[in-house]
């Protein structure tokens, strides 16, 4: 959910769970403006910049919808301030509102493995980032078995979201919208850890359906697609479930015209097939099962896909780009990195056979084995093997001989979404579209 957040009060939290800072320049003791018989309006409602839409209402088989005109947000809001009445005498100064290219945008991802922020300014089409965190909180750790977040995993969510929360009261953040994925949609107790967030940072996250996830994805990081007519496929490979979606290209934004989203991400794939023994067999054995699965959950996707599979085909304009960690880290290993470095990743064009063969090495080794690797360690060790098999499967459904690597997406989506609308009054559709 977007919200307008007045600079006076913590960008990006619930003003009233913080203390506002106090506006002195050009007042009397009285708390008016010398010379001034009137105070001016509130500095709250100054600078909305979105207009209040609907959410948007993506829905196989097959939608087909233009990404910039479907509501990324619900209506934009005013956080209050939670202070008392304030009496005339002590009226905030109202401040005339930043120009649009110097007011800072934010947009929060928690996903099902990590909790991702994003702080931007606006620069002509494109934005500027002025600052970033990300960090690793698997919040949908032993989900898969309890249907529950556990004590463990909301605590570490919550202690990234605390650094997010200072983030966005320092960079004075004039618009922000913060979205929970397929770990809080799943949980029985997603909406009241949602709660308990707003409640201890006044982050106020919003949980978004599958469709907006692939909606934000897209919108995020369809421009790295290779240049080219006909339909296209995207997807993000996430912690909980895995997005797929078949966009019409040739104008500014793609059009959307399929998409799947399946219950099956790196965490949500791993737990499901369980430990697996040291051994080359039960490895070949779980790996199989992964396959089996994701197969399984794409099914009727990639059957409503054929047609436009074949005719790409048969035209040799077959593309397809992915963001999501898997991707990143296996095109690291690709250009054999000693570390990660995303300007050498984001963008890469890789061949698709260079990915298979990487993932079913890697679905080979044993985990002490995987540790060992540069660009994967121990944090990614457990769930990369979950990542190749679901690529494999995408790899199937829309065998490209390239694949293009992203590392952009929901966040990225979010901000293009805000300040499409942000810091001037409602644009009119056919500007809208230039995202």
């Amino acid at each position: 959910m977007a919200e307008h957040l007045p600079p006076a009060n913590g960008q990006g939290v619930e003003a009233g769970k913080h203390k506002a800072g106090k506006h002195r320049a050009g007042k009397s003791k009285s708390g008016r403006k010398k010379g001034r018989s009137k105070s001016r309006p509130s500095r709250n409602n100054a600078g909305s910049s979105l207009p209040p839409t609907s959410a948007g209402t993506i829905s196989p088989p097959p939608p087909r919808v233009d990404l910039s005109q479907e509501a990324a947000q619900a209506p934009a809001r005013v956080v209050e301030t939670g202070n008392p009445a304030i009496a005339p005498e002590r009226v905030t100064t109202w401040q005339k509102p930043l120009p649009h290219h110097r007011q800072a945008y934010a947009a929060i991802d928690l996903g099902t493995n990590n909790c991702r922020l994003l702080i931007a300014r606006p620069s002509g089409e494109h934005f500027v980032v002025i600052d970033a965190f990300s960090r690793v909180v698997r919040l949908g750790e032993g989900l898969a078995q309890t249907g529950r977040l556990s004590d463990e995993a909301m605590d570490r969510a919550l202690a990234a979201l605390h650094v997010c929360a200072d983030k966005l009261r320092k960079r004075n953040v004039h618009l922000a919208r913060s979205v929970a994925t397929e770990a809080c949609r799943r949980a029985t107790n997603g909406a009241a850890f949602i709660e308990r967030v707003r409640e201890e940072t006044g982050i106020r996250l919003n949980i978004i359906t599958a469709q907006e996830e692939a909606r934000l994805a897209v919108l995020g990081c369809h421009i790295l697609l290779e240049q080219g007519d006909g339909p296209a496929m995207i997807f993000d490979i996430g912690g909980g479930s895995t997005e797929m979606v078949l966009v019409e290209t040739g104008e500014t934004v793609p059009r959307i015209l399929d998409w799947q989203s399946a219950p099956w991400g790196v965490v949500s794939l791993t737990e499901s097939v369980g430990p697996i023994a040291d051994s080359p067999e039960a490895r070949a054995e779980a790996y199989a099962e992964m396959r089996r699965r994701v197969d399984e959950g794409f099914a009727d996707f990639s059957q409503r896909v054929t047609p436009m599979r074949e005719v790409a085909q048969a035209q040799e304009r077959i593309r397809l780009l992915g963001t999501s960690g898997t991707v990143t880290t296996l095109a690291s290993l690709h250009l054999e990195l000693p570390q990660y470095d995303r300007r050498a990743v984001d963008g890469l064009i890789v061949p698709a056979d260079s990915m298979r063969a990487i993932s079913q090495s890697l679905a080979k080794m044993s985990y002490a084995e995987r540790v060992a690797v540069p660009c994967i360690g121990r944090e990614r060790s457990d769930l990369v093997v979950a990542g190749c098999a679901i690529l494999e499967s995408i790899l199937d459904i829309w065998p490209a001989d390239r694949l293009g690597i992203a590392d952009r997406g929901i966040r990225e989506g979010i901000l293009r979404s805000l300040m499409a609308g942000g810091g001037e009054p409602a644009r009119a559709p056919a500007q809208q579209r230039n995202l």
